[in-house]
């Protein structure tokens, strides 16, 4: 990547992040004691284990009470209702935590939810594109002109085509067409199926569900293994903010606890988890759940504690692409 690219990219990148108000302190939380808001982006695989702890009663089980659970969408909008205090956590990606932290040194991460990284680059089926064999470099060479739909800007989805095409010199924001799509599945297939986009930076399931209807495949999947230097990045997490954890130490305590013992579900009988990715994905094919239930195993960690690895390699992939100007260190994003 050169010079120029990783300006350029930084400067696009500082401004298309309105959601960091900086200067602008977080709010504490507005929610009463025993009670946490969880904002979530949407309901892509990543946030599964919220689901299982809901379903199974593992919230109420360790004295969780949930108030309001908005899906806004981005993870620029989970980031302002953190900043202002109308959601206690926020269920994003690690881009959106490295965001928030640029304008606030009070961040923290207080689960990790997957650890590969769960976004795919999906093709239409009429599109000519090199064959699987080839070279991460040709694919996104294949991507340069076209259409591609993202959720939105400062979105992990948008930051896998940056990175792709920094990878060959070349700037997605320039040297291809990024369509917001939201983060609604529905618009995504759609898109790519009626051609308005010519491929999908998407969270998992849209790639399968494209398969499953015959409307596109998966062309580059990091955590397939496809981009080896993102390979075991830390990607799904909760994240929060010191004003809003300190009022809520006890809470947030029971969740992480929550969290563990849903993530055992998701490695426990394969049976009980296929019926709940059912449920949880319930507008999907049967087909696209099939698939996603051995990829979703591989995915997800066994513990919400966020390990060192993980989340270097991801500060790694994000300063190295200029995703972002900067990342805190291990110790001081993670809630201990």
């Amino acid at each position: 990547m050169t010079e120029n690219f990783a300006r350029r990219t930084v400067l696009k990148g500082l401004a298309a992040a309105p959601l960091l108000l900086a200067g602008c302190a977080s709010r504490g939380s507005s929610t009463p004691t025993g009670t946490l808001n969880i904002g979530q982006i949407s309901n892509s695989v990543a946030f599964f284990p919220l689901f299982i702890a809901e379903q199974r009663g593992i919230f109420a089980d360790e004295g969780v009470k949930l108030g309001d659970r908005p899906r806004l969408g981005t993870g620029a909008k989970v980031a302002a209702a953190l900043k202002s205090g109308s959601i206690d956590l926020g269920a994003g990606v690690v881009t959106d935590a490295f965001n928030l932290a640029e304008t606030d040194n009070g961040t923290r991460i207080v689960s990790s939810l997957v650890s590969e990284y769960y976004v795919d680059i999906i093709v239409a089926t009429s599109l000519d594109v090199p064959a699987d064999g080839a070279s991460v470099e040709d694919k996104a060479a294949a991507l340069v002109g076209k259409k591609i739909g993202i959720t939105g800007p400062g979105s992990g989805t948008e930051a896998l085509v940056k990175y792709l095409f920094g990878r060959i010199g070349k700037d997605a924001a320039v040297d291809a067409t990024l369509v917001n799509l939201g983060a609604a599945a529905t618009s995504a297939v759609g898109a790519l199926k009626s051609g308005r986009v010519d491929a999908l930076a998407f969270f998992q399931p849209i790639g399968q569900q494209a398969e499953a209807v015959g409307a596109g495949r998966i062309f580059i999947s990091p955590a397939r293994g496809d981009v080896p230097s993102m390979r075991g990045a830390l990607h799904g997490v909760m994240f929060s903010t010191t004003a809003l954890l300190d009022k809520k130490k006890d809470e947030v305590a029971a969740f992480r606890r929550a969290m563990g013992k849903a993530l055992e579900v998701i490695h426990g009988d394969e049976a009980e988890v296929r019926q709940l990715l059912g449920q949880y994905l319930d507008k999907s094919d049967p087909a696209a759940v099939d698939a996603l239930v051995p990829i979703l195993r591989s995915e997800v960690p066994r513990t919400p504690d966020v390990q060192r690895e993980a989340y270097e390699t991801a500060k790694r992939f994000h300063l190295d692409s200029g995703l972002v100007t900067q990342a805190p260190d291990y110790s001081a994003v993670i809630l201990e």
